[in-house]
């Protein structure tokens, strides 16, 4: 059985650097992920809910790790921690998608290959089981890097994809987070001063998962699923699928999923920004993950966190919000499991 640390005690609001202690270690980390960053605090986790996370992100840590420790890639090590994810109702991904304004669960996702640069990339699905797979086969079966909606779809099935009914992603609490967002923002559009507004739970909101890995031939990947936003109008596409906004992978820099207010991602090309300041000025992964996580996309009123995994075994896991599932495993085997600020 495989060692493995779970961390979980509060602490600052935001949380840079996280990987600045072990980092230090000659021991390499092979692979990071994330289930999305949010607002995530103990005082409102149950002790039951909290090691099901905890389980989770140890399934699909251990699930990438059989894999690169074989010699596969990084490529199948991130799409098949991703999967695992999806397949979980934990997540804001696949089977735990949230919903959108008329009710509908929209799924997005994107992988990339840090040696050749292709990358894959899906958006607006509403009957692919797992997306990450999707975009996989976009990036290795089309001449193309996008694809969304129907066109998507019909692709997926002509690759033997598992199709499933559209009610497979419905879960009662992703649900009851819809009505929530829909009151509050009705409360809101009605401007009455006697209107008492909550906080909006981010969790509704927001969510995502992604997996960062190094395989034994120094390639690098990054893969990133998600459901979006909660309430969502228009046909509304985050930063997931964007290549180098929400996700990035260069075997010369680094590999990078993120999570968060996909707009203000998008806006920064986040993934890309962090790969460009590695690369051109210098900076260390942690550097440059958090100047973009806790600088500049709070100073746009933006929040969210990211996974960050560079050529050499180095990671970084900021956040700007109360807290970020997360995670990562050496070479070792050695999982270390993180939900809270530290």
């Amino acid at each position: 059985m495989k060692r493995f640390i779970v961390l979980t005690v509060a602490g600052l609001l935001c949380f840079a650097g996280y990987g600045q202690s072990f980092n230090n270690e000659k021991e390499k980390v092979i692979m990071v992920i994330h289930g999305g960053a949010g607002t995530i605090l103990k005082s409102q986790m149950t002790p039951e809910r909290e090691k099901a996370y905890q389980d989770a992100l140890t399934a699909a840590l251990q699930k990438g790790y059989d894999i690169l420790k074989k010699g596969g890639t990084s490529l199948d090590a991130t799409e098949a921690a991703v999967r695992v994810l999806e397949d979980n109702p934990l997540f804001n991904a696949g089977k735990g998608a949230v919903f959108t304004n008329e009710g509908k669960n929209e799924l997005d996702a994107a992988i990339m290959d840090g040696q050749t640069l292709k990358a894959g990339a899906v958006a607006g699905l509403t009957t692919v089981r797992n997306p990450i797979s999707l975009a996989r086969a976009v990036m290795e079966k089309s001449p193309h890097v996008m694809m969304i909606g129907g066109g998507a779809e019909q692709f997926a099935r002509e690759q033997k994809l598992e199709i499933v009914d559209p009610s497979y992603f419905r879960t009662e609490d992703r649900w009851k987070g819809l009505q929530r967002a829909k009151q509050q923002d009705s409360l809101r559009q009605t401007k009455s001063t006697s209107a008492v507004l909550q906080p909006e739970n981010r969790d509704d909101k927001y969510g995502t998962v992604g997996a960062v890995a190094l395989d034994q031939k120094g390639n690098l990947a990054a893969a990133t699923s998600t459901g979006g936003m909660t309430n969502k109008k228009y046909g509304r596409v985050g930063d997931v699928p964007i290549i180098g906004a929400g996700t990035y992978a260069n075997n010369n820099t680094v590999a990078i999923s993120c999570t968060g207010w996909g707009e203000f991602f998008i806006r920064l090309v986040v993934a890309k920004s962090i790969s460009d300041l590695m690369e051109y000025k210098g900076m260390s992964v942690q550097e440059a993950s958090d100047k973009l996580v806790m600088k500049d996309i709070p100073a746009l009123k933006g929040d969210g966190g990211l996974i960050a995994l560079d050529k050499n075994g180095k990671f970084s896991m900021p956040f700007c919000t109360e807290g970020m599932y997360r995670g990562y495993i050496t070479e070792s085997g050695r999982i270390v499991i993180a939900i809270y600020k530290q």
